[in-house]
């Protein structure tokens, strides 16, 4: 009787190691993970945001690194060389596109104003109350408000009636009520076209006209990907609309940098205030795994005439979006 311990499988060459058994499940768990991620770094190559479900999980892309080193890794155990050399090509256009996106740079005007934005999504109402904290600490000068239906606009109109005076609103149960409070004087403009209110208005800053626009888009829920590109294609037309002019878009995009959509707007001739403060990849939902996981989709948007310091993401109860808030400087066009 053969009593010697079975050794590792021995390959062709005479190379020990894990057997065929285990080596091509390996490799199929690899080429599924990297067809799957592969679809979704391909379409933001190509500039596209592709159908249902790349615009969900582009929102994530970065987490993609995650799927991708495992497939590298089993790859790797497999003994699989193209599947070796296909995860670190993924690897690598995931890794370029880590850079964040969007044009940079300080304004060549002297400064005129100063104003402190805010923008949060209060998720049908639910996070008024903490809301109302954040505002009596933060003093924002301009407030906007998304999903904030009749007994939000109610109380925020109450509560901050003598230090933001001026709103422009839509009102609207659920997530359809939109509002914007400002400490300057404002004159309403149309609002842009969407299933959920985006209010505007043209603020008076000590002289200075700014177009304020609350931006919330529907989001990319599957099988319905048309109101999403359509309201967002809708933002980016007023903000070409409006290039040249002092500019604010703020609010709950549904998009982060990764969607083609998105980019659009800020090719426009938009700033991401987050990114020019240094955040440019913090997440702002959910907020309940945030910051840790997540995607930035809350954003305040600026025209090259301003500056952008010291964004702050807030964690308010009631809802699942933190709130963003940033200081931003406007300077005189040159």
């Amino acid at each position: 009787m053969d009593t010697t311990a079975a050794g590792p499988a021995a390959d062709p060459a005479g190379r020990t190691g894990p057997g065929r058994g285990t080596r091509v499940p390996a490799a199929l768990a690899s080429g599924l993970l990297l067809a799957g991620v592969s679809v979704v770094a391909g379409c933001r190559a190509a500039d596209r945001d592709g159908v249902t479900p790349v615009p969900q999980l582009l929102a994530f892309l970065p987490w993609l690194l995650v799927p991708a080193g495992l497939a590298l890794l089993l790859a790797a155990f497999a003994r699989w060389r193209p599947g070796l050399v296909w995860a670190l090509a993924v690897l690598g256009t995931l890794a370029w596109y880590l850079e964040p996106y969007g044009r940079t740079g300080e304004p060549a005007g002297n400064a005129v104003a100063a104003l402190r934005v805010l923008t949060s999504n209060v998720q049908f109402g639910g996070g008024t109350g903490a809301l109302v904290t954040a505002i009596r600490r933060e003093r924002p000068d301009v407030v906007f408000v998304e999903e904030c239906e009749y007994t939000c606009q109610a109380r925020l109109v109450k509560t901050f009636g003598a230090r933001l005076p001026h709103r422009s609103a839509v009102e609207g149960g659920g997530s359809e009520g939109s509002l914007i409070l400002s400490r300057f004087p404002l004159t309403r403009t149309p609002p842009v076209p969407g299933t959920l209110g985006m209010p505007g208005a043209v603020a008076d800053v000590r002289g200075h006209a700014v177009r304020l626009q609350l931006a919330h888009p529907m989001p990319p829920l599957p099988g319905g990907l048309g109101p999403w590109r359509e309201e967002l294609g809708a933002l980016r037309d007023h903000a070409a609309r409006n290039r040249g002019r002092s500019t604010v878009v703020a609010g709950d995009f549904n998009a982060s940098q990764d969607h083609a959509a998105f980019r659009r707007i800020l090719d426009a001739g938009l700033l991401d205030g987050a990114r020019l403060s240094g955040s440019p990849r913090t997440p702002s939902w959910p907020a309940r795994t945030a910051p840790r996981f997540g995607a930035q989709i809350d954003h305040v948007l600026v025209s090259a005439d301003f500056s952008a310091r010291g964004a702050r993401f807030l964690h308010l109860a009631g809802t699942d979006h933190r709130a963003l808030v940033v200081d931003l400087t406007l300077h005189r066009r040159e």
